[in-house]
């Protein structure tokens, strides 16, 4: 059951989600008597949060004032994925006024890169992006204790474990940080801005060097008790499968990620078993998820099964989530989202033949609409209600 909101944190979310709103239409969608709106609005307009934005249209009577948020408020939004960083400085609205986007190595520890992360938002403060922060958001990819801000026994980040990456990034920072699990700030964002806007219960599902799933249930995140809900990438599927980062046998990651993949490719290129995937191995030394993709594209019968080898795995799982939690929605985002129509079509599949049929009737099971800016999307929206719980 959702909390009832503060009337500040309402208000500011309003005017961030819909933009300059006139006071009349403010207490009207609200549901606020007008005097303590108006009180309100002058609150949070000498705290620096809102401003006035001229006179709206005329409702028949006394021209109304708009009020915006204010336009000199900054937020930072991080995504820090197993192999890069991306970093968005927005306004308020989430209007990106900078982004960097770099390859980085998670197991290179916290102190580096998020020694990396300052340096990066430092060039944006350089630049002309912000003065000050109001907040910062920040996702890593493994479990997180969301109350303490800290990861939790991540099993592909070592060194991380209870670093207290909220206490060091608000130290260097000078403003409040909220930390994240990576998929669920994907979550996040797909629900603010993207195809899952305003579904109140659907799973994100990543799969790149990794798999997770964002589970979105009654408008809220679930987490689970100590921030690992969703770490479905751990999930045995094969009792004599690969041996797992995290020292499993047969995870559904093991059997089919970024890493994974590109383990089979290069067997398959190796073995003469694909010839695309055989001329790329000569050309670059290497195959990767996207060659599997472009040889899928051009019809390669190998590359073709990887994937909808992989599209079951990952379906086999979702299937059981779906019968369990009933979304409304499942939505595929992550770097191997680029395979495509062929993953999707397989995942899509399992999912149907597997779960209830009364759980699957009308659930649409898409790709991602923000694509790689999922994450550094959703950590701007936690790090905005996190700056707007200051204005209590």
């Amino acid at each position: 059951m959702r909390t009832l909101e503060p009337p500040h944190l309402r208000l500011l979310r309003l005017l961030r989600d819909q933009g300059a709103v006139s006071r009349a239409e403010l207490a009207d969608r609200l549901e606020m008597p007008r005097p303590r709106l108006l009180a309100e609005v002058e609150r949070l307009v000498g705290a620096g949060y809102a401003a006035e934005a001229g006179l709206a249209a005329s409702r028949g009577g006394r021209r109304s004032t708009l009020v915006e948020l204010s336009p000199k408020l900054r937020l930072g939004a991080v995504d820090l994925g197993v192999t890069s960083i991306d970093i968005e400085v927005t306004n308020g609205r989430l209007e990106p006024l900078a982004a960097y986007s770099e390859p980085a190595d998670i197991r290179q520890g916290p102190k580096a890169i998020l020694h990396r992360v300052t340096e990066l938002l430092a060039k944006a403060k350089v630049d002309g992006a912000y003065e000050r922060l109001d907040a910062i958001g920040i996702g890593v990819p493994g479990p997180v204790s969301f109350r303490d801000g800290v990861p939790v026994s991540p099993p592909i980040m070592p060194g991380w474990d209870r670093f207290p990456v909220r206490e060091l990034l608000t130290r260097e920072l000078g403003c409040p940080a909220v930390v994240d699990n990576d998929v669920n700030i994907m979550a996040v964002g797909e629900r603010h801005g993207g195809v899952a806007h305003s579904v109140d219960d659907f799973l994100y599902v990543k799969i790149g060097t990794g798999i997770g799933c964002g589970i979105y249930l009654s408008g809220e995140v679930y987490r689970g008790t100590d921030g690992c809900a969703g770490d479905i990438g751990h999930i045995q599927v094969d009792t004599h499968g690969p041996v797992c980062s995290c020292g499993n046998v047969g995870c559904l990651e093991a059997l089919f990620s970024g890493a994974a993949l590109a383990k089979d490719a290069l067997a398959a290129a190796r073995s003469g078993g694909s010839p695309a995937l055989a001329e790329r191995l000569a050309n670059a030394g290497t195959v990767t998820a996207r060659d599997v993709a472009q040889g899928a594209m051009e019809g390669d019968v190998t590359c073709i099964r990887l994937i909808r080898d992989g599209g079951r795995q990952v379906g086999a799982v979702l299937a059981g989530l779906v019968s369990f939690a009933n979304p409304s929605m499942i939505v595929i985002g992550g770097g191997l989202a680029q395979l495509g129509h062929i993953l999707l079509a397989e995942i899509r599949s399992v999912v149907y033949r597997r779960s209830l049929p009364l759980a699957t009737g009308n659930l649409p099971v898409v790709l991602s609409e923000l694509g790689p800016r999922a994450g550094v999307a959703g950590a701007a929206v936690l790090a905005s209600d996190l700056a707007f719980e200051q204005a209590s």
